[in-house]
């Protein structure tokens, strides 16, 4: 069953509630929320959600933390072409936003999808376990209603004074006194700590699973103690909490979706791609997304066939950016990346004939031939788009052990490609066959049988069905506008 959600400027409310919120103080004493704003009380003993059943490979400590989430606070409501001979890689982290703003229209939620978690404006207390390895999706049909509830409550949080000063860097275990209870306030607020752990000034192992729930809710290193990102998320305002939400409700509220029973989701912010099916995450995985220079675009697809042994035509782009200034410092650096040059009419041509320093040389095709040092990797996943962006895999691997992984020209690299291609192909196909086949290094087009929607979405702040409330860093300054603090950094295959 296919369902749709196409709502229109769905939050014009809550930017409007935002802006009439007044700038409150982040002041250590501020009040806690209403007693009408929920805060529930988590089980200390809930089990963790099961994980993606890929293979696991070592994760690396990043957006997708390697730790699972503590058990105690849960959040109520994160033509040339394409295969990867590398090991499926592990699950990411759930990298992980409900009443409705003036008068959106209500998406259809099927039934058997993940049983949904209480809205944020919800009255009743429940205990969600909630993970980092959590088989929720990132982007389903409930998630601007989800996105709805979560302003609601933060508005609230605003009303009654805001979040409490952030803590100071290096607060951890052995600490105690006014800076612990202020931090004890906050999270009890953000819903990772328990009520009844509020007046305890002493740091305890609750705190530091509470303070480990909110680093993974926000796409951090578990640390469990107060390090510069973690006091750096925490001095947001709420205030900028409602825009950035306001900011997301637009974003989804003005896709057309196509929720099939099968689609695969890249979350950019997060650089995780998940592949769900009958409304679970069934894969997940480490990705490289487009750096802020080459930021990859939000487009909706549909995967068509899977390129095994790619070769790759380097964009026009590319050509005029980077190629041509390598061929006036080295004439010999096309030979030397496997890559050769036609006219138009698809000729071979010696690249020493051709001028370089003109603005003419972009028009010529650059081709890189398939193998190991291509930059597609063995593997491209083909999804026609306007963008012209594809996922892929790589040959500099070692960028997805990396904790910001934005690195790339706006093209999505998938650490466990192969694991994700057999899934894709349906049955009779698993990563060993998808390894063999790229093994053959015969250039193949293998066309998915049940061609499945893909959906790269920039989602900086989202509810997951299990209503757990995810932030993630603004990478490309769209919800705020400020410099970015990725660092643009020097990697061996940019592209």
């Amino acid at each position: 069953m296919k369902q749709f959600v196409h709502i229109a400027l769905a939050a014009v409310s809550v930017l409007a509630l935002s802006a009439a919120v007044p700038a409150m103080a982040q002041d250590a004493s501020a009040p806690a929320p209403a007693a009408d704003v929920p805060i529930l009380t988590p089980a200390p003993d809930a089990p963790a959600a099961v994980a993606d059943p890929a293979p696991a490979a070592p994760a690396p400590a990043v957006d997708q933390a390697a730790t699972p989430a503590p058990a105690s606070p849960a959040v109520p409501d994160t033509a040339s072409t394409a295969p990867d001979a590398t090991a499926p890689a592990a699950p990411a982290t759930a990298d992980g936003a409900t009443p409705a703003p003036a008068a959106p229209v209500k998406p259809k939620v099927a039934k058997k999808v993940v049983k949904a978690g209480p809205s944020y404006a919800a009255s009743t207390p429940v205990a969600i376990p909630a993970t980092p390895w959590s088989s929720v999706p990132t982007f389903d049909a409930g998630s601007l209603d989800r996105l709805n509830g979560l302003a609601q409550y933060y508005a609230k949080i605003a009303q009654n004074g805001g979040f409490p000063a952030a803590p100071p860097v290096g607060l951890g275990a052995g600490a105690s006194g006014e800076a612990v209870l202020a931090l004890r306030q906050r999270l009890v607020m953000e819903k990772d700590l328990p009520e009844y752990q509020r007046d305890n000034p002493k740091w305890d192992a609750g705190l530091t699973a509470a303070v480990g729930h909110f680093q993974m809710r926000y796409g951090l290193q578990p640390t469990g103690k107060i390090d510069d990102r973690t006091h750096a998320q925490m001095a947001v305002p709420v205030q900028q909490r409602l825009i950035q939400i306001g900011h997301n409700m637009e974003r989804v509220g003005a896709r057309f979706i196509d929720f099939n029973t099968r689609y695969v989701v890249v979350n950019i912010p997060s650089a995780q791609v998940e592949a769900i099916e009958n409304g679970q995450v069934v894969r997940r995985y480490f990705a490289v997304v487009g750096r802020p220079q080459n930021p990859s675009p939000e487009v909706d697809a549909t995967i068509t066939a899977i390129n095994f042994n790619p070769t790759w035509t380097v964009p026009q782009s590319i050509i005029k950016k980077e190629i041509a200034p390598h061929m006036l410092k080295d004439s010999s650096y096309l030979a030397r990346q496997n890559m050769s040059v036609m006219d138009g009419s698809g000729k071979t041509i010696d690249p020493k004939s051709i001028d370089w320093s003109s603005p003419k040389a972009a028009n010529y095709i650059v081709r890189q031939a398939n193998g190991m040092g291509n930059a597609l990797g063995q593997l491209r996943i083909q999804m026609p788009n306007s963008e012209s962006v594809y996922m892929h895999d790589t040959p500099t691997k070692k960028l997805f052990g990396s904790v910001d992984r934005f690195f790339s020209h706006g093209c999505v690299r998938v650490q466990g490609v192969n694991d994700l291609a057999a899934w894709l192909l349906g049955d009779g196909w698993d990563a060993r066959r998808v390894t063999q086949e790229v093994a053959t290094g015969e250039r193949k087009d293998q066309p998915i049988p049940d061609r499945v929607p893909v959906h790269w979405v920039y989602m900086t702040a989202y509810v997951t069905p299990d209503g757990t409330a995810h932030f993630r860093p603004d990478v490309y300054n769209l919800d705020f506008g400020s410099a970015s603090r990725i660092a643009d950094a020097q990697v061996v295959n940019p592209y």
